[in-house]
């Protein structure tokens, strides 16, 4: 039994909201587009059309979700070809999919959304940002104490739409009582991990939770579209499955697997500035 509360907003600073997101069950995307004004909001609107197939669906599986990542990147690289300077949209959620006759969450991202994961308190990021600064953070070429300054942190190193749309792909149990957090990055940009985690462990219900969340991201700024969505795990998950989920099942409250499912070459984009080919 899940339950979830979604919201996007324009923010303080921009004229049209480029962000779109799926919030129905057992599909929780969200996606960030890029190409201005005349392309952005329609890239990250194809994104979502392109999982909406799945909603309802009682057997999704793994290959069902990789299926509408190549649609969506079909779809947006349409878009793409009639815009002079381009389009494209990040992406990034979690789909409940049927994994060894199991629900398991398969977590998904292309680009610099994110998602994160409350347990027990602490709060971790599942998702990798495909960034410029996530690359000089990995390397040790920018502190993290500067890294919301830099001057190049709009630029993303994949994108659906781009000739780099690899989706990294991360398997992880269903555990009951776990709080999920999927943004774009106009939420993650202006509060920082530590407030993230304090607002999503305050104990409240996800609907007053997910006000908070896009309150603060306003009242600090709100220099970019906002979309969050936060789903509660509330019971059926893996601590609810008795013998079968103890530590010799293959089923623990950090056993996230990464999946290498597509492989294709790198291509840097910049958000928010019109970002072509």
């Amino acid at each position: 039994m899940l339950r979830h509360q979604a919201h996007t907003d324009v923010g303080h600073k921009r004229a049209v909201n480029e962000d779109s997101l799926l919030a129905e069950h057992p599909v929780y995307i969200v996606a960030d587009g890029m190409g201005g004004h005349e392309a952005g909001d329609l890239a990250s609107a194809a994104v979502v059309e392109a999982f909406r197939p799945l909603v309802g669906g009682a057997e999704v599986l793994p290959a069902d979700v990789v299926a509408a990542v190549g649609r969506a990147q079909t779809a947006v690289e349409r878009i793409s070809a009639g815009r002079a300077r381009g389009a494209g949209s990040t992406l990034s959620g979690i789909v409940l999919v049927n994994e060894q006759t199991q629900p398991a969450w398969l977590v998904l991202n292309v680009g610099d959304s994110r998602v994160y994961r409350l347990s027990g308190g602490e709060l971790s990021r599942i998702t990798h940002d495909h960034s410029l600064v996530q690359e000089m953070l990995d390397s040790g070429t920018l502190a993290p104490e500067d890294a919301a300054d830099y001057v190049g942190r709009n630029v993303i190193t994949r994108a659906i739409g781009a000739a780099d749309a690899r989706a990294d792909y991360w398997m992880h149990p269903v555990i009951t009582g776990e709080r999920l957090l999927v943004c774009s990055d106009g939420l993650s940009g202006e509060l920082p991990d530590e407030v993230l985690r304090v607002l999503l462990a305050m104990g409240g219900p996800v609907d007053s939770t997910a006000s908070e969340l896009l309150t603060q991201a306003l009242l600090h700024g709100g220099r970019d579209n906002v979309s969050l969505i936060v789903i509660d795990v509330l019971n059926g998950g893996a601590a609810d499955l008795g013998e079968g989920a103890g530590p010799d099942s293959g089923v623990g409250e950090h056993d996230t697997v990464d999946l290498l499912l597509e492989d294709t070459a790198k291509l840097p984009w910049r958000k928010g500035r019109g970002g072509g080919r």
